[in-house]
């Protein structure tokens, strides 16, 4: 029924414009579409938006990731704009390796999380082939 579906992403902000600000300071992700009460973000291969909320994630689990191609390099990049990232036992310069993935995504993955202006959990991620 939903095979075909384009699929977004919703992520709750108390307050959308320190969200806002937070995306473009930290991230460097300006909306290309905005609604009263809404942002919407596109990727280069990826969709997902930002919307005002009574409700709040816990910030337990990961609500969206970003896939790169050199992890070391975006983290170092986000970090010189502020972004403070999640550490672990593990970790190694707060990105853990991680065994195991979907078959058509290689063997594993290096990661890396971090909280945005609104405690929703995000992740960095680079597929290991």
């Amino acid at each position: 029924m939903l095979s075909n579906a384009r699929f977004e992403a919703r992520i709750p902000t108390q307050d959308l414009a320190r969200a806002r600000r937070w995306y473009a300071e930290k991230l460097g992700l300006e909306p290309v579409e905005e609604r009263p009460g809404g942002l919407r973000y596109e990727g280069a291969a990826g969709v997902f938006c930002l919307f005002a909320s009574a409700g709040a994630s816990d910030g337990s689990f990961t609500q969206m990731g970003f896939y790169v191609d050199d992890i070391e390099a975006a983290v170092a990049g986000l970090r010189a704009r502020g972004v403070v990232f999640e550490e672990y036992d593990g970790a190694v310069n707060g990105i853990m390796d991680i065994e195991g993935n979907y078959p058509s995504k290689g063997r594993g993955e290096r990661a890396a999380w971090f909280r945005d202006s609104e405690g929703n959990m995000l992740g960095i991620a680079e597929i290991v082939p």
